[in-house]
């Protein structure tokens, strides 16, 4: 049975979300199709939402093991991989739950199943509904890039999305892509005392950021002990009776109890029927948008992890906001909305940056000064015995506009946006915001302060 609605989103993850409440909220008819029973996408159920829980649950735990008072005590607690891997179900379920609650409070209509362009204005659902409207949104997000020479199914090797059914904790984990997914799944896996080899195609790990910030986690990393190889690359997996070997286009052989691949993810668009309207996916299953997230078909958005880089779930629900906003006849400067989004890296510790790096900074022949503030000299890192870290501050020599923000360090995925609201405010947007701003004592915020003064007293 044929229905009419103003618009159709495909895909309920927070690209989806965002582009059907800021729709609905106008007022508009909305359909929001979802192919798996579940809503909330890969981010709710496969990515962000399950590996930042057992991020927290191994953080937990080694707080606890490392814990004077507790060691006092004689208290080891020893929870299997599962216990850990299983903490995330509570928080997914309430997640699933209040999204059920928001569109069933803004009248979007839950549709589930698989949806397939017949035209630029019409969608078939799977043993479903056809349904005519005037916009489409596409936000069915990304999955784990996937090379024929590997062998998915053998039981001990991984991607993002199957790490997570981990059963019994692995001596040795080879991960194969330093990306942000590696690097957060090194660092959580070494915190459970893992023997973490990291493969990486690059000369550096994470390159897209601030140079200092990304030595420091490099140095932080094999402090801790994971073994990171720059440019290496897969050239096939070997599995044998008692692990698997990783063959590296070296030579190197790297022997290990078990492999997650972690290098790259593909766009969620080869069965779409994208061919009938004339859109054609990359390489990897990405759609190309303009700065309003509009493809080449006018009436066709694209949102999130389908479009490709930063792919955050913050960035996806802005982007989705800022595709309903053009779907609603606003004006082009509501295309901002999808630019200037921080990153946060789950890594142990943490990393958030917001703005430029040093390095675009120089090339742009921009007269900037640093200031930094090293977490192990604040009273509320040593309180909390979260010492590691860094509050970096680029700032104009001249005007002493704050052009860039990094953090890493515990909380810095928070503590970045200080710097992000000052920012954005022309008005305040100075250095000496944060000279002249008292921040509560003891706090990690501080550091702003500290950053500031050291980065003035630079000034001559």
């Amino acid at each position: 049975m044929d229905q009419k609605v103003d618009a159709v989103v495909i895909g309920s993850g927070p690209g989806g979300e965002g582009a059907a409440m800021q729709l609905a909220k106008a007022g508009k008819q909305v359909a929001m199709v979802e192919r798996y029973e579940r809503i909330g996408g890969g981010c709710t159920h496969w990515g962000t939402i399950p590996s930042k829980a057992l991020r927290f649950a191994i953080h937990q735990l080694t707080e606890a093991l490392s814990n004077p008072i507790l060691i006092e005590s004689g208290f080891k607690p020893e929870p299997t991989i599962a216990q850990l891997t299983g903490t995330a179900q509570k928080v997914i379920s309430k997640q699933e739950s209040m999204r059920r609650t928001f569109y069933d409070r803004n009248n979007v209509e839950m549709i589930h199943g698989h949806a397939r362009f017949l035209d630029a204005n019409t969608i078939q659902i799977e043993d479903g509904p056809t349904i005519k409207t005037d916009h489409i949104v596409v936000a069915v997000g990304s999955r784990p890039y996937r090379p024929s020479n590997i062998d998915f199914d053998n039981e001990r090797i991984y991607d993002s999305d199957t790490i997570l059914g981990l059963q019994k904790k692995p001596k040795s984990l080879t991960i194969i892509g330093a990306g942000v997914i590696g690097c957060e799944y090194a660092s959580m896996f070494r915190n459970l005392s893992i023997k973490i080899n990291l493969i990486n195609s690059r000369g550096e790990l994470l390159d897209f950021l601030d140079n200092e910030i990304s030595d420091a986690l490099s140095y932080h990393m094999r402090e801790r002990g994971v073994v990171i190889r720059h440019n290496e690359n897969m050239e096939r997996v070997e599995a044998v009776e008692d692990g698997v070997i990783t063959h590296l286009k070296s030579g190197k052989l790297v022997k290990s109890d078990a492999i997650l691949w972690a290098a790259g993810r593909t766009g969620n668009t080869d069965k779409l029927g994208l061919e009938t309207i004339g859109l054609e996916a990359d390489s990897r299953g990405y759609l190309e948008v303009n700065e309003c997230f509009q493809t080449k078909v006018e009436n066709v958005f694209a949102v999130g992890d389908v479009v490709g880089f930063p792919s955050l779930a913050s960035a996806a629900y802005t982007q989705g906001r800022a595709a309903g906003k053009r779907i609603l006849g606003a004006e082009s400067d509501v295309c901002q909305l999808g630019s200037d989004i921080p990153s946060g890296i789950y890594t142990s510790p943490e990393i958030s940056c917001i703005g430029k790096t040093e390095e675009e900074l120089t090339e742009e022949k921009v007269p900037y000064e640093v200031g930094i503030s090293n977490f192990k000299h604040l009273a509320r890192a040593q309180i909390l015995r979260q010492d590691v870290g860094v509050l970096k501050l680029l700032f104009h020599r001249e005007t002493l506009e704050v052009l860039g923000v990094h953090c890493f360090g515990a909380n810095a995925s928070e503590i970045v946006h200080i710097g992000q609201a000052v920012m954005s405010d022309p008005a305040i947007n100075s250095l000496e915001y944060f000279i002249n701003t008292t921040f509560n004592y003891p706090t990690m915020a501080e550091a702003y302060r500290v950053a500031a003064l050291n980065g003035h007293n630079r000034l001559f």
